[in-house]
């Protein structure tokens, strides 16, 4: 009987969850319209996971600003810090308030680019910010947080527009910035400009290189 009633409350369960399903008609209609902030390039965005509210951009020469309403309103929440070129935002899924940023321009769309002085990390939802290093890499394309594990993080390093460099490639922690490792590069002259991380299987690390 205990079987019985458990099978018919977990029906009872999925239907009930197959019949709240929106509609994708209900959605037809949306277009994007823009919410700010004025007056740069933005090259990052990152929302604060299972907080529609809350959302992260940086900007090219901009720093980075913050909304908690949705994008009615924004303020600047970088402007102490050293550089203000950001190239890359992450939040980290297992706990909201760990905030990372790589910096330096990545948008190749002009002669002259914005060079970034590394990594920084937030962990008071942007209150405050602390450099993590990779001061060399110039620009960071990417930021990726371990699902589970904030000490985790993954960064992809472009590196200058032109010339070879050593620092290109993919960098990881494995305790929260304190000490970096270099653990794929290509060559001098082919940086990272992309990292993906398997949400099921975080072991593994896709990189695309450029």
């Amino acid at each position: 009987m205990k079987k019985l009633l458990l099978i018919f409350l977990v029906a009872c369960s999925v239907h009930s969850l197959q019949a709240q399903a929106p509609d994708p008609k209900t959605f037809s209609q949306l277009r994007f319209r823009f919410i700010g902030p004025d007056g740069n390039r933005t090259i990052a965005v990152a929302g604060e996971p299972g907080n529609p509210n809350v959302a992260y951009v940086g900007a090219a020469s901009g720093g980075i600003w913050k909304t908690d309403d949705m994008g009615f309103h924004w303020r600047p929440i970088f402007d102490q810090m050293d550089d203000s070129s950001i190239g890359a935002l992450a939040v980290a899924p297992s706990n909201p308030k760990q905030v990372w940023a790589g910096t330096g321009e990545t948008f190749l769309i002009r002669p002259a680019h914005a060079i970034g002085n590394g990594v920084y990390k937030s962990s008071n939802s942007g209150r405050t910010w602390k450099h993590m290093g990779l001061e060399s890499t110039m620009r960071i394309s990417r930021v990726i947080v371990h699902p589970t594990d904030t000490n985790i993080v993954y960064v992809a390093s472009l590196g200058h527009a032109s010339g070879p460099q050593k620092e290109r490639g993919v960098y990881k922690t494995t305790d929260g910035g304190k000490t970096w490792q270099l653990v794929f590069h290509l060559n001098e002259n082919t940086g990272c400009s992309d990292l993906a991380l398997d949400a099921k299987n975080p072991d593994v690390l896709y990189a695309a290189m450029w």
